[in-house]
């Protein structure tokens, strides 16, 4: 079946699978080698992690164990806050490696954009590429005046930017200036934490195709060349959310979801970040 999950061809050359597993909150190795082992088996082949999500270690031994290759895996982690504030990438990068279990990542991100830090950080992701490392290297969470600053600073422009985005949150703006510009886009929290699974105009929609509501949100990503990474431990839930390749929507079911935009945040901003004006 992993064939026949798309990819997305990322501006450095290196293809990443459009589905992916996420583990933000899967806690313990019965829960993480259950999730993952359904996730391969469906054919699943993208695991993202993040240091900050205290299960780097679960997800090696997981991956380890799952019976696929590690070349036909695609691994993301993330740096975290407090490590770009205190300067301390590589080590941050070594230690999640170590955990993990790997001696390269696919993807390495900057989970926040840290006022006064994330410019000096991307620097040393820059490096980390150049390694071998960190095959890839991009974002998460920046907007458009995050970017632009690193447009100035640097000439690598980040291959993804990992951003929440939904049918209540379609963040129509920021996804075209990403996509104008060869950085793919990469949606967590594409459930919204299950906020639009009972909305009836996504049901009506999924009537007519066999499809859920949830199934609808994805496939609308989907063909917006958006990248997912629903978040479940239920086999089946895993199933449901990466079988979407056997309908597609129309131009008018598309644009009535566009619709549903609430700019609807089912996800927290770091006690730290709090209250900073993202637009700046």
């Amino acid at each position: 079946m992993a064939s026949d999950v798309p990819s997305i061809l990322l501006n450095d050359g290196h293809q990443m699978p459009m589905v992916g597993l996420g583990v933000y909150r899967t806690e313990g190795d019965a829960d993480m080698q259950q999730a993952v082992a359904a996730a391969v088996e469906a054919g699943y082949r993208l695991i993202d992690t993040a240091s900050a999500y205290k299960n780097e270690d679960s997800v090696g031994r997981a991956v380890a164990s799952c019976g696929i290759p590690r070349e036909e895996l695609f691994i993301t982690t993330k740096v975290w806050n407090t490590a770009q504030r205190i300067g301390d990438i590589e080590g941050a990068f070594a230690r999640s490696l170590d955990r993990l279990g790997l001696d390269y990542v696919d993807l390495y991100l900057i989970h926040w954009p840290v006022p006064g830090c994330y410019p000096i950080t991307w620097g040393k992701l820059e490096k980390l590429r150049e390694s071998g490392m960190a095959r890839s290297i991009g974002v998460s969470n920046f907007e458009i005046p995050h970017l632009e600053q690193l447009f100035q600073i640097s000439g690598i422009i980040p291959a993804v930017n990992q951003i929440e985005c939904h049918p209540l949150w379609n963040r129509a703006p920021l996804i075209q200036y990403c996509q104008e510009r060869g950085i793919a886009v990469q949606a967590y929290s594409p459930l919204a934490r299950g906020a639009y699974a009972d909305r009836e105009m996504l049901r009506a929609i999924g009537a007519r195709y066999g499809k859920s509501a949830v199934q609808v949100g994805l496939r609308w990503l989907i063909q917006q060349n958006i990248a997912i990474i629903p978040k479940s431990t239920h086999p089946e839930r895993i199933r449901d959310n990466i079988d979407l390749f056997d309908f597609e929507l129309t131009s008018t079911e598309m644009k009535t979801i566009h619709t549903m935009d609430e700019q609807f945040r089912s996800a927290s901003v770091p006690e730290d970040l709090a209250g900073i004006d993202w637009s700046k």
